[in-house]
């Protein structure tokens, strides 16, 4: 197994997380040999290097493979869709995993989910981005077909870039903003030494899915059981990876502020106005596109029917901020 991510960037958190627990739960009868990103071969290349079996397995993000299958953009994260708990609730409960099976079973892989990061920082720069108006005519480091489309629509052009490239291109200044991924990731890359301004929320990236894709006849060859406990693994992995994201997320963002990071918050109404771009974009490209449209569809057959639910929780959302604390001292 071979991965997306090199070691420098701490995605690959996932993907060591699920090989630790694939080797000690297999007690011996499977052992996963894992070789970093970067090590058998360029990043880009996992996709077809797994379909056509030159290795078995390698971590990714689906959204890297919507030049394969516009699908893959709905995957890995989309604008100002699923949260990291919708994808997990959707993935394992909502039908989202059939969706997953049926997109990499084209190629001929199968899919675990291996962990879920929170929502994505946002944009890093080094001028001031306060509103929508301010990215006219930025060139932004930003993944994702149905994001770089947004980013036409405001003004900006999309600059397509490894994440290892990023770290000199905003020091250069060949690029004037960047994302990646969460606070950790982001900090580990050095993005605090070349970014002086932090614009949230991250609504190109609401949440991203990491996950293995396993060549489908390496997968086929196990026992039944150790297919199994492998899917178990992966469960295993998820659960690690998104908790220990979360609470990463305390204190790198902390590092960026004590940097003299400064954050600048999007008016609810750029909001709205990114919802209905995306809105457009989406109906546009599920009208040629099915499957495609299949996973769009799911997806918001979920929130709607979740909807009424996340309106009950009122402030008891995921997360909860109290406006006062018991003093127990």
């Amino acid at each position: 197994m071979t991965s997306t991510w090199p070691p420098s960037i701490s995605l690959i958190e996932a993907d060591q997380a699920f090989v630790k627990a694939v080797n000690q739960l297999c007690k011996g009868r499977l052992e996963i040999k894992f070789f970093s990103g970067g090590t058998l071969m360029p990043s880009f290349e996992v996709f077809d290097a797994v379909s056509n079996g030159t290795v078995e397995a390698a971590g990714d993000w689906p959204n890297y493979w919507a030049g394969k299958a516009k699908v893959f953009d709905t995957l890995g994260s989309y604008p100002m869709g699923l949260t990291p708990v919708d994808y997990l609730v959707w993935i394992y409960n909502g039908g989202g995993m059939d969706i997953y099976q049926e997109a990499y079973g084209k190629f001929g892989m199968m899919y675990l989910i291996t962990g879920v990061t929170p929502m994505e920082s946002g944009l890093r720069s080094n001028k001031p981005i306060k509103s929508i108006d301010d990215l006219k005519g930025m060139k932004i480091r930003m993944s994702g077909q149905m994001q770089g489309m947004l980013l036409k629509d405001l003004g900006a052009a999309q600059v397509a870039m490894a994440g290892q490239e990023i770290y000199q291109a905003m020091q250069k200044g060949t690029i004037d903003a960047c994302e990646f991924s969460s606070p950790s990731a982001d900090w580990g890359m050095g993005l605090g030494e070349v970014s002086k301004y932090w614009a949230v929320p991250g609504w190109h990236q609401p949440a991203s899915v990491m996950g293995v894709m396993i060549n489908k006849k390496a997968w086929d060859s196990l026992d039944k059981d150790l297919q199994e406990t492998i899917q178990y693994a992966a469960k295993a992995a998820t659960l690690e990876f998104f908790t220990k994201q979360y609470f990463d997320t305390i204190a790198f963002t902390q590092k960026f502020i004590d940097k003299g990071i400064e954050i600048n918050s999007y008016p609810q109404a750029d909001l709205d106005r990114i919802q209905v771009l995306i809105d457009g974009h989406t109906a546009e490209v599920a009208q040629s596109d099915p499957m495609f449209k299949k996973s769009i569809e799911s997806q918001n057959n979920y929130r709607k029917a979740f909807s009424k639910w996340r309106g009950m929780e009122g402030p008891f959302k995921f997360g909860y901020n109290p406006k006062s604390y018991p003093d127990l001292k």
